[in-house]
C-alpha cells in the first residue's frame, strides 16, 4: 500500500467526500503535508489520526499494564530485564506501540518514527494522535541505524543505491516499523521500490529477527541498529543516526516501573553496557523531546 495519498484518495480511504478533507486540513484537524503546492497525507499518521478519533462511553482511567510496546531496541529490551522495573517487552514496531498506548495497552512505546516529509522523528507521529493531549516523549537514546549485511559484504553494499543490483535479497520489515519506513525512504532517494527488489514475503518482526535471517541465507541485506550487526559479526554499512524515544502518558511517567527503568538508565553499568552494544549515543537520554 502506498505511503501517501492525495486528496481524493484520502478522501476515498476514509470514505468521506472531498470537501470534508479541505474543510479538515483548513482546521488542521487532519495530518498533511503541502509539497510544491500538493497537500500529501502520510499514510501512517492517517491511520494514527483515525484511530485517536475512536470515540469511548466514558473516559479510560483504568491502569495501564505493565507493558513496555513498540519497537525493539537491544539496549531497552536488556534494561528492562536488568533494572527490575518488571515491564513486559512486546515488540511489534513502533507505529504498534502508538496504537496500544492510545488503547492504554501499554504504559510505554519505544519509537523511532521518520516523518519523510520533514526529516523529523517521532513528534509528527505523536502530534497526530490529535486529542490524546497528555504524551510525552523521552530520549531513550540516538541510535546508528544502517545496512546490516552478510560477514565481509561479498555483494559490496556501499549504499541503498546497491540494493537494486546483482539480485540483492533485502528483508522486509512489517508495515508501521520505523526500520520500514527509513528502508523506504532511502529506497526512494535512491529511485527504487521496495516491492521491485527480491527478498523473502515475510517481514522480520525485530532487529534480531533481521541478524537471525541474514546468517541463514535467506537474505542479504536489512535495516536494523549497528548493535545487531556487532552483536552477530555481521557487516554494517551505516546509513544515519536516529532518536529513539519513549512515548508514554503524563500521569503514567510517574509510575514506579517507569520510574525505576530512567534511574536504571543513569547509571554506569547502562553507560558500560551502551558503549559495549555499539551504536549507541547517550548524551541527550534522559531528555523530554515532546511534552502534549
Amino acid at each position: 500500500m502506498r505511503e501517501f495519498f492525495n486528496t481524493a484518495e484520502v478522501a476515498d480511504y476514509l470514505r468521506l467526500k472531498e470537501r470534508t478533507i479541505y474543510e479538515l486540513v483548513r482546521t488542521k484537524q487532519i495530518p498533511c503535508s503541502r509539497v510544491t503546492g500538493k497537500l500529501l497525507f502520510p499514510r501512517q499518521l492517517v491511520d494514527l489520526w483515525v484511530t485517536r478519533q475512536t470515540e469511548f462511553a466514558g473516559p479510560d482511567l483504568r491502569p495501564a499494564p505493565p507493558v513496555a510496546a513498540g519497537s525493539h531496541d537491544p539496549l531497552l529490551e536488556w534494561a528492562l530485564r536488568e533494572s527490575g522495573s518488571e515491564l513486559a517487552l512486546l515488540a511489534g514496531g513502533s507505529d504498534d506501540g502508538l496504537r496500544r498506548l492510545v488503547a492504554n495497552k501499554a504504559i510505554v512505546a519505544g519509537i523511532h518514527l521518520l516523518d519523510p516529509v520533514s526529516g523529523e522523528y517521532n513528534r509528527p507521529a505523536v502530534r497526530a494522535l490529535g486529542g490524546l493531549a497528555d504524551v510525552v516523549l523521552i530520549e531513550w537514546a540516538k541510535r546508528e541505524q544502517g545496512l546490516v549485511v552478510v560477514r565481509d559484504n561479498p555483494h559490496r553494499i556501499a549504499t541503498p543505491a546497491d540494493l537494486g543490483r546483482n539480485g540483492v535479497r533485502v528483508l522486509r520489515r512489517q508495515d508501521g516499523a520505523g526500520a520500514q519506513v527509513l528502508l523506504r525512504y532511502v529506497l526512494a532517494e535512491a529511485k527504487l521500490r521496495l516491492e521491485d527488489l527480491p527478498g523473502p514475503v515475510q517481514p522480520a518482526l525485530t532487529e534480531t529477527d533481521i541478524a537471525a535471517a541474514i546468517l541463514d541465507g535467506k537474505a542479504d541485506a536489512g535495516v536494523a541498529v549497528r548493535a545487531v550487526a556487532q552483536r552477530h559479526k555481521l557487516g554494517f554499512v551505516p546509513l544515519r543516526w536516529e532518536r529513539f524515544d519513549l512515548a508514554m502518558r503524563r500521569r503514567d511517567y510517574f509510575e514506579p516501573s517507569v520510574q525505576k527503568l530512567l534511574r536504571f538508565a543513569r547509571t554506569p553499568e547502562f553507560v558500560e553496557r551502551a558503549q559495549i552494544l555499539g551504536g549507541y549515543d547517550l548524551v541527550a537520554a534522559g531528555t523530554v523531546t515532546y511534552n502534549a
